[in-house]
């Protein structure tokens, strides 16, 4: 497993991770498989998208905070419960196939970062199981 440290800038962001991703899976040296990247954290999650436009990412993140909103009757503490249920809606795993070395995404997909609770420095880790 390879762990890779996230910083964040904003209270809420999707930062495009493929690079990152593709580096820690050449360490791990995994040519046929399969690429898990994992997010423990509740208030941050991990997801597939587009990459080719940049107004995707703002889309969905002005998307969620619509579905998302804060409600007087949340009770949490911390007051970050529409962070935590973005977090569950998205995802904190994903799976990508991996062939002859590199992660088989589509041509316009990249893997994505999603922060809903910052910023902060935040962890990912990425594991690969398969042909070496």
């Amino acid at each position: 497993m390879v762990e890779l440290t996230i910083p964040t800038h904003s209270a809420e962001e999707m930062q495009d991770i493929t690079r990152e991703v593709q580096a820690a899976l050449d360490r791990l040296g995994v040519r046929q498989g399969v690429c898990t990247v994992f997010v423990p954290h509740t208030t941050a999650a991990v997801t597939i998208n587009e990459n080719a436009d940049p107004d995707v990412p703002h889309d969905l993140l002005l998307g969620l905070r619509e579905i998302v909103r804060d409600l007087p009757g949340f009770r949490h503490a911390e007051g970050n419960s529409s962070a935590h249920l973005k977090s569950t809606l998205v995802g904190c795993s994903t799976q990508v196939v991996v062939r002859d070395g590199r992660l088989a995404l589509g041509t316009w997909q990249s893997l994505f970062f999603c922060e809903f609770d910052g910023p902060r420095t935040r962890k990912l880790w990425v594991s690969a199981t398969g042909e070496t």
